[in-house]
């Protein structure tokens, strides 16, 4: 038996001050890749939608798409703790319909916890899954999955009021049994306040280096794409090496120098 790490232990991470770590991970290979490298959590992003599928946002990503996904997270790091990231309606149209969702991140792709976008409005919610044994982590500020009604992606919690409605979302989610809420796209004067109120962790993205933790998109760090948001910082120019290879196969292909002698079977 793998023995995995429980949400108990981020709360103790928070106290002795060990940041996390967290990216996301949408296959099998990339989960393994992430869990060598020592990555405390996985999330299995809505992310999926635009970084893999290539929808323009988050929305269209349904629950069947992401549990596939998530099954082969799981089967690539069997060891790490995997967050399942509820997608749009999967939680919003009703209760019953939300515990069912959840636990099929459980029951049916192995996760060890949920997540979803909202703050107050959402606590009965978590609290209702936190009651039938779903782990949930929250998540506050920019919500990606309210994009159309929020007019695009804008940083949130520049003005007083915004900032207060912020940190009392997420004192809402802790009091309602979240192990650990992200923060996304808040100032870091804010991000710093949120952790400091809360006794569980923060996992900030765009949101400064004094939450908890940090988690960002597998894609952005590896350099996957020709552009890397603000709040994303490019470790490897992996788009760049996939396009030079690729160039190398065609070329060689056309002028018949692959398959060589080493390449062949006699």
């Amino acid at each position: 038996m793998i023995k995995r790490t429980t949400v108990n232990a981020f709360a103790k991470r928070k106290r002795e001050g060990e940041k996390i770590v967290m990216v996301t991970a949408y296959d099998a290979p990339t989960a393994a890749a992430a869990a060598d490298a020592g990555i405390d959590i996985l999330l299995v992003g809505d992310s999926l939608a635009p970084t893999v599928l290539g929808y323009r946002n988050t929305l269209p990503v349904t629950m069947e798409q992401m549990l596939h996904h998530a099954a082969a997270v799981r089967r690539g790091a069997p060891g790490s703790f995997v967050v399942f990231d509820l997608p749009f309606m999967s939680y919003q149209e009703s209760l019953e319909k939300a515990l069912h969702n959840a636990g099929r991140a459980l029951k049916e792709a192995d996760c060890d916890a949920v997540k979803l976008e909202g703050g107050a409005e959402q606590a009965a919610l978590v609290e209702a899954l936190v009651g039938a044994g779903i782990p949930v982590m929250g998540h506050v500020g920019l919500l990606p999955q309210r994009v159309q009604t929020a007019g695009g992606y804008r940083i949130q919690g520049r003005t007083p009021e915004t900032a207060e409605r912020i940190l009392n979302d997420a004192k809402a989610l802790e009091q309602a049994g979240a192990f650990a809420v992200v923060l996304e796209c808040i100032p870091v004067e804010l991000g710093k306040s949120v952790t400091e109120a809360l006794e569980i962790p923060t996992v900030g993205i765009g949101s400064g280096s004094d939450c908890s933790g940090q988690v960002q998109v597998m894609n952005d760090l590896i350099g996957l794409f020709e552009t890397t948001p603000k709040h994303a910082k490019r470790y490897a120019d992996v788009g760049k090496i996939v396009r030079e290879a690729l160039e190398n196969y065609v070329s060689e292909v056309k002028n018949g120098v692959f398959p060589d002698e080493d390449h062949s079977f006699r």
